[in-house]
């Protein structure tokens, strides 16, 4: 339940599948950073649901992966004297909420979840990919959230995740907040440089070159990345006729400059898709090289790394340990 003394609570995660790019930067961790003073913020790097794909896990890459993750979450800007970073696996109480609210969640639920038809379509579906959802609703409902900023694909979680606590409260008794999604209104959904009808992701940018402009990618790339992004069979920008490749790019340039439309419009309007994509590489390979230069300092100091992580989560157990037992004992299990 809710403590009206405390700020509004945020939880949010990213799994540590593939390398963080600009659509996890634009949807996620600059919303996360640049609203850390409003809410009581639990950000988690979700390695528990990365092996959801067992065949795509290897243990060495895996702890590569999530320091990788730990030190962009901070060379974006997250403060771990204002947000709790933790990593999902070291708070056990996941794992066992996860598994109880797996048991109170109808199968017809997890059948109609999207992302679990998409994925399974292309491998072996496990039933952690089929449950996750589950886990993932145990993830927001330990901390009690009021809100979980996410992208736009998200969505749906949010709204399953509202209903395994109703569903959980209308049989035991209240105990889970229902948490609301905070979704930006512009760069919710950045989709791929190669095919701006999908979504930009980490999995993919690992497998298809110029998919997406990854948070670690050298200038070049960037720029090529940019330059060869589709767009349509024009040549100059016109206002009332935008394609969604089109789209998509003034979409990140609003997001990496701050501007609105109407100004960058204004800008380009009557101008060759050259240009637009020559700012939009300009203003890209500054914004990741700042996250870079931070992230690489952050790379070398183990110690500081280590000392985030046992802060945070120590942080994280308290209040999600807390929630664990009052589900337990609402279930009999205490």
């Amino acid at each position: 339940m809710t403590d009206a003394r405390r700020k509004p609570r945020v939880l949010s995660g990213i799994a540590t599948t593939g390398t963080l790019h600009i659509g996890n930067y634009i949807g996620a961790l600059s919303v996360w950073a640049d609203e850390q003073d409003r809410y009581d913020n639990y950000f988690m790097i979700a390695d528990l649901h990365a092996l959801t794909i067992p065949e795509n896990v290897q243990a060495d890459a895996l702890r590569s992966r999530i320091r990788e993750a730990l030190a962009l979450y901070l060379a974006c800007g997250l403060d771990p004297s204002r947000s709790a970073i933790f990593r999902q696996s070291e708070v056990s109480a996941h794992a066992t909420l996860g598994w109880i609210l797996g048991c109170v969640t109808p199968v017809g639920w997890l059948e109609r979840m999207t992302q679990y038809k998409s994925k399974s379509s292309a491998v072996t579906a496990s039933a952690g990919l089929f449950t996750y959802p589950a886990l993932q609703a145990a993830d927001i409902l330990l901390y009690q959230a009021n809100y979980v900023p996410v992208g736009d694909d998200q969505r749906q979680h949010i709204e399953i995740t509202r209903d395994i606590a109703q569903r959980f409260n209308h049989l035991f008794g209240e105990v889970f907040t229902l948490p609301e999604s905070l979704i930006r209104k512009s760069g919710a959904r950045i989709m791929g440089l190669d095919d701006p009808s999908i979504k930009m992701s980490k999995s993919l940018a690992g497998n298809r070159d110029g998919h997406a402009i990854g948070l670690l990618d050298p200038p070049d790339k960037i720029r090529r990345t940019i330059m060869r992004a589709v767009t349509d069979s024009g040549s100059k920008v016109n206002p009332e006729q935008l394609s969604p490749g089109l789209d998509n790019l003034l979409v990140l340039l609003e997001n990496l400059t701050g501007l609105n439309r109407e100004v960058v419009l204004a800008k380009f309007a009557g101008h060759g898709y050259g240009a637009l994509k020559r700012e939009l590489a300009d203003v890209a390979v500054e914004k990741v090289g700042t996250i870079q230069a931070r992230y690489q300092k952050l790379r070398e100091d183990d110690v500081t790394l280590d000392t985030v992580l046992t802060e945070g989560a120590n942080k994280a157990e308290a209040v999600a340990n807390s929630t664990l037992q009052a589900t337990m004992c609402t279930l009999g299990l205490r």
